[in-house]
């Protein structure tokens, strides 16, 4: 049997699988990885503490097997920014001036004011963006550095989105990923080869200096996901993840598309197989939502369209939400009834389950036939860091009306149910402007810590109206990454072939029609809970 390594680094940890020919995990292994938040909004990372970390997973999950087998590698990470001086060594992002806090997370907020001076300027650059520049991406961030750390500025040789630098470690290539540029680096994509910086983006925003030597800082050599890297390993890196020397390594990928990657080609009965006509949901810390069509779709608010930067020959539109099970977590954790909960649970049972279960008993003594209904008088707006699409407007912020003095265990429950009720409203927001614009969606596919809740699935099929498909293989996001690999092995023909040769089988979670109406009520509600946030926001700024 032929074996890939997927590679994931996400916001908290750095995970990898070994995976056979045919998309099954084998083993997994994670390890935890620093955040340093030095200041309110500034989030950083170290890349010397990532790669030990991808060391240490990669030689865990390949230990019982021989290194002739493993035929390829792949890796995926956040869209993080990240700073190397001429001698491959990091260079601090950091005012604290640490160089070894050298990567801007990606949920960083810091360059509100360099993303806010982009979109005045209104170039047509952002069409590819919904309009708007996201503070989260990495050219508001370069500004922000260029004008508040020169010195760091100066010694940069490199700069690299966080997938990138993790094929430039692994084969000491500086190539870069169609996806990371495309997606997050406001790089031009098109059929037949047209892929370009925008010189004149570059001058009219002040960065006309990363124009020097052809853009070398940035990226000149740019490959599709899954294209090999070189002549795969190096001899240094091969011996510091315990495999073979030139082992083939796979262009990288942002770790939300890794997922929307691993999978679009999950098959279901009854449910269409074309790419074009699922919604993918990659959900964990925050939640980003992949719509791919056969042509260009612009939609307002929502990133994209963008040319291959997942599958080859579709645009990708990308939507988000900057908290979703970070919001949920945040919400649990500062409840008064939560510590006396976790104090009564087993190791084996997770809070959220108890919740669940919990809901359901509260629902069963009020004799309510679905959870649903116990929410109605209770209201969440879930932006608490911002909204990512489709209003691409970070200064909003969260908002719960119908709260009371109770503190116990069921008001947690409550308040929980109508905080996941808005982050599926939410995502319905984000699906009406897809469908506006043209996209055809007729299912959702769901990965990430909140497909393994049911209550947040049957939510989701609920309030949208459509069948939700989990794959039975639960961790498409390192699949999507060990599919890199085995595409950078050439062992299937195509990345399409792969996608579907590798995607296996999902379950279908269909739509309780009951509670239709409810959640329309409750939709109106949320909608109006934005333009009341809005016009406080005025009320405040009027001078008299």
């Amino acid at each position: 049997m032929d074996y890939f390594v997927g590679v994931d680094v996400g916001t908290g940890s750095v995970r990898a699988a070994l995976v056979d020919s045919k998309g099954k995990v084998i083993e997994t292994a994670v390890h935890p990885i620093k955040t340093f938040n030095p200041h309110t909004n500034f989030y950083e990372q170290s890349s010397n503490d990532i790669w030990s970390a991808v060391c240490h997973v990669v030689r865990k999950v390949i230990a019982d097997t021989p290194k002739k087998c493993i035929k390829g590698i792949g890796f995926d990470a956040t869209c993080s920014l990240v700073a190397i001086d001429k001698n491959g060594l990091p260079v601090t992002v950091s005012l604290t001036g640490d160089d070894m806090q050298n990567i801007i997370l990606w949920m960083d907020h810091r360059a509100e004011e360099q993303a806010n001076y982009i979109n005045k300027l209104g170039h047509t650059m952002l069409k590819y963006v919904g309009g708007k520049v996201s503070l989260e991406m990495e050219i508001p961030k370069l500004l922000w550095l260029k004008q508040n750390l020169p010195d760091s500025w100066k010694r940069v040789e490199f700069f690299f989105d966080l997938p990138d630098f993790l094929t430039w470690k692994a084969t000491s290539i500086e190539s870069r990923s169609l996806c990371s540029l495309v997606c997050k680096w406001n790089f031009s994509a098109g059929p037949m080869g047209k892929n370009h910086w925008n010189t004149d983006y570059f001058e009219k925003i002040g960065l006309s200096d990363l124009i020097i030597s052809n853009f070398e800082k940035i990226g000149q050599d740019v490959k599709p996901p899954g294209y090999p890297v070189g002549n795969g390993l190096s001899l240094k890196a091969a011996q510091e993840l315990n495999l073979l020397e030139n082992t083939p390594v796979g262009t990288s990928i942002i770790d939300a598309h890794a997922g929307g990657l691993g999978m679009l080609g999950c098959a279901a009965p009854n449910i269409s197989s074309d790419f074009t006509s699922r919604l993918g949901l990659i959900c964990g810390t925050s939640t980003c939502l992949m719509a791919v069509s056969k042509n260009e779709i612009f939609v307002d608010g929502v990133w994209g369209p963008y040319y291959a930067a997942m599958v080859p020959d579709l645009w990708l539109n990308e939507g988000g939400q900057s908290t979703t099970g970070k919001l949920l977590d945040h919400i649990i954790d500062t409840h008064p009834a939560t510590t006396q909960i976790q104090k009564q649970l087993s190791s084996k049972m997770h809070i959220q389950n108890y919740l669940s279960l919990l809901l359901k008993s509260i629902a069963k003594d009020k004799k309510l036939a679905n959870v649903a209904y116990l929410t109605e008088d209770l209201h969440v707006w879930p932006d608490f860091h911002g909204n990512r699409s489709p209003l691409a407007d970070p200064t909003l912020r969260g908002m719960i009306s119908g709260l009371t003095l109770s503190t116990d265990e069921q008001s947690l429950a409550i308040l929980y149910l109508a905080t996941m009720q808005s982050l599926t409203y939410g995502t319905k927001h984000i699906l009406e402007s897809l469908l506006e614009a043209g996209h055809k969606i007729e299912s959702l596919i769901v990965c990430g810590g909140l497909s393994q809740n049911p209550l947040f699935i049957q939510t989701q099929a609920d309030v949208l109206g459509l069948p939700v498909l989990c794959p039975v293989e639960s961790e498409s996001v390192l699949l999507g990454s060990a599919i890199l690999g085995a595409c950078a092995a050439k062992t299937f023909p195509s990345v399409h072939e792969a996608i579907k040769a590798m995607g296996g089988s999902a379950n279908v979670i269909k739509p309780v029609t009951e509670t239709y109406l409810f959640h329309c009520k409750k939709y109106k509600v949320f909608k109006k809970m934005v333009q009341d946030q809005q016009m406080y926001k005025k009320i405040m700024s009027n001078s008299s």
